[in-house]
């Protein structure tokens, strides 16, 4: 396969809400391009990047897949990500190794709950973003109503760079501004494109839409507002070079028109990716740490630097074994190289190097800086590992996912397959690290935890088809967490153990106070002398931990608080860490009695989409599920209620939601936060787990 250089990539990311028409639009790019010879569609289960068994029979994305075409001599490396919120980790996966994104919009629906999360991952990767109103061919799809929803949420620094030819179903092209000229489309789906003179009864809307864009353009940059001023226009060229500038700084976001399914708008849209989006060097160096001292480190993105590279997602094939997609951040790639991984700091000897093009494997001579490849069978490189060479070692930071908020008790089906289903599981958590896998410390019970109900089941149904071990789900678990509300001093905790022979002695005083929500555990030494020694201290910490971990109120881990160790005893005989881990355990346990504990309950962001004839009893039953109403706003003919429920009170929220709305009502959850449950249920709750 041919070798591309820094400069030749384009790795743009496609996100959107689900059904915004990602994956099609991905099929869409590599059909013109030429790279496959048949439009793959979602449909018929033969779309590039939608190759998993449950992805085609469920006909959504699961998972963040690749694909790759050449387009004006230019590699463009398309990362395909899910937009459902039981799968929007993947999204920020993707966006993690991507210079920019590709925001879709469906021209029907507009502006959806995910699509202002896609956006807010792009923000904190500082992405460029491009919007693409889809499926523009549809009835009652919208160009002008997009384009106002987008501004109104994201800004005018959203800019339409095209208009559509017709509506609906006589969509067939769109009017370029920079250029001012009319793209039109055969509406045969070959795809092909005719350049012609703008449309008369779009001549007045176009340059009043070019005026607009070329004063943001000139407003972006003193030299192109200066020449604005002078001439009292902008050439093509300083147009394109405007653009380029202030995409990249991301004070333009341009908005362009299509519909993938027709091929209408991918010609234009694949110019102007290449010209305007960023090839992967243009961003800046590479930011990361030494990780023998956490220094600081940059490093250029050029083939010519040492090697590195990051690990962005991992795929446990039974066939091949694992697969690590990985992008390469400094130096060139390739086969039988040896580079240090900084997270083990062992050597991995990468074999074969090859690229993806949605499941089969390419093998490549080489991969430079900025491209995305994929190795197999690495001996113990997981998800946001980076390899790095060993003379010039560079750590990257890791992808944030958030974190399980459902748990659910997962038994084999058949009685010899008690040992193979931990092994399945842990495959799984490979490739989908917000799958969490461990057993109950109370009842012994090997849970899954997972982001959602559907996120556990299709993971447990891939352990099914990838791995042979069925599983059956029992009743999920709601992942509470205990804090505390006070502060709470001089508690103390003795351990002491006399019976002949060498004893246990350990004693520790500690301070304890709450702390934000979200910021951890935090451990202060204030021993000034030897009432403990130095080597005993931190055996104190462990054993605060550890007891954090299975709680105290009713078993759930502690969470948001800060230890003082302030005081203690010792005997030179006695003591031992395990004296002194005891000792800490105790004096925890007692400062969180003391500290007013309380229960903390996952909360879900919840949007509705309903007509408005079910309005009151959508409202009135996310009222009585202990839900707080919050923006309530119209959607084309539909209304969407947003609000935040808790965890506890969602199950079967689907099949009545269907009931009380004759199945005409949808609705997407995603976790919000942890808040404090209230004393009634938090009653209950303790009593229910603890028997008291």
């Amino acid at each position: 396969m041919k070798v591309y250089d820094t400069s030749d990539i384009r790795n743009i990311a496609l996100v959107g809400h689900g059904d915004s028409g990602k994956t099609c639009l991905a099929s869409a790019m590599l059909f013109t391009s030429g790279a496959v010879n048949r439009m793959g569609t979602i449909e018929d289960g033969t779309a590039t990047t939608d190759f998993d068994e449950e992805e085609i029979s469920r006909r959504i994305s699961l998972q963040t897949a690749l694909a790759h075409f050449e387009w004006k001599k230019k590699k463009i490396n398309v990362v395909d990500t899910p937009g459902y919120a039981a799968f929007i980790a993947e999204a920020k996966a993707g966006l993690a190794v991507a210079d920019s994104a590709l925001l879709l919009v469906e021209g029907v629906s507009g502006i959806e709950v995910m699509t202002t999360k896609v956006f807010d991952f792009a923000a904190s990767y500082e992405l460029p973003v491009m919007f693409v109103v889809s499926k523009l061919d549809r009835e009652n799809a919208s160009f002008e109503r997009c384009l106002a929803q987008i501004q109104d949420r994201f800004g005018r620094s959203a800019v339409p760079l095209q208009l559509p030819i017709g509506q609906e179903h006589d969509f067939c092209g769109v009017v370029d501004l920079i250029t001012s000229k009319a793209h039109r489309y055969a509406t045969d789906g070959s795809g092909k494109l005719t350049q012609e003179d703008v449309p008369e009864d779009l001549r007045e809307q176009a340059e009043a839409a070019r005026s607009s864009l070329v004063e943001m353009v000139a407003e972006s940059d003193d030299k192109l507002m200066e020449a604005f001023f002078e001439a009292g226009e902008l050439t093509r060229e300083q147009i394109v070079e405007g653009l380029r500038a202030s995409i990249l700084a991301r004070k333009i976001y341009p908005v362009v028109a299509m519909s993938s399914t027709h091929l209408i708008g991918t010609p234009s849209l694949l110019d102007l990716v290449v010209d305007l989006m960023p090839a992967p060097g243009v961003r800046g160096d590479e930011k990361g740490t030494n990780p023998d001292d956490g220094s600081d480190l940059t490093r250029p993105v050029s083939s010519s630097a040492p090697a590195s590279l990051f690990v962005f997602k991992t795929i446990a094939d039974p066939f091949a074994g694992r697969l690590s997609l990985f992008r390469v951040r400094t130096g060139a790639i390739k086969g039988d190289v040896t580079l240090t991984n900084t997270r083990t700091g062992a050597a991995e000897r990468l074999g074969h190097v090859s690229v993806m093009q949605g499941k089969h494997i390419e093998q490549t001579d080489e991969l430079r800086a900025g491209d995305l490849g994929v190795v197999a069978k690495l001996k113990d490189t997981k998800t946001s590992d980076t390899l790095t060479d060993a003379s010039a070692k560079i750590h990257y930071a890791a992808i944030e996912f958030p974190k399980p908020s459902i748990a659910f008790a997962v038994e084999p089906k058949s009685k010899g397959d008690e040992e193979k289903i931990s092994g399945a599981l842990g495959r799984l958590t490979e490739e989908d690290p917000v799958l969490d896998v461990g057993r109950d410390p109370q009842t012994g019970e090997l849970l899954v935890s997972g982001s959602s109900q559907i996120h556990v089941e299709v993971g447990v149904t891939k352990m099914k088809k990838k791995f042979g071990v069925d599983a059956v789900l029992k009743l999920p678990k709601v992942r509470y967490l205990e804090t505390i509300t006070k502060k709470t001093t001089h508690v103390e905790g003795k351990h002491k153990k006399q019976s002949g022979g060498r004893g246990q002695f350990g004693v520790c005083v500690i301070d304890m106070e709450p702390l934000e929500r979200g910021e951890g555990f935090q451990f202060i030494d204030k021993i000034f002398g030897g009432a403990i020694p130095q080597n005993y201290r931190p055996a104190v910490q462990k054993g605060i931990l550890e007891t954090a971990e299975r709680g105290v109120l009713a078993g759930y881990p502690v969470v948001d608080f800060q230890v003082t160790l302030t005081d203690g005893k010792y005997h030179t005989v006695d003591s031992s860490e395990m004296a002194f881990k005891i000792a800490g355990s105790l004096a925890f346990k007692e400062a969180v009695k003391q500290a007013r504990p309380i229960l903390l309950e996952p909360i879900m962001a919840v949007e509705v989409v309903t007509p408005e004839d079910y309005m009151g009893d959508v409202i009135g039953d996310l009222n009585s599920r202990r839900g707080r109403v919050g923006q309530m706003e119209q959607r084309g003919g539909n209304q969407v209620v947003s609000a935040e429920v808790p965890l506890s009170e969602m199950f079967g929220y689907s099949t009545d939601l269907r009931s009380k709305t004759q199945g005409r009502a949808t609705y997407t959850m995603q976790f919000h936060s942890y808040q404090p449950t209230p004393r009634a249920v938090q009653e209950e709750i303790v009593a229910r787990v603890t028997g008291k």
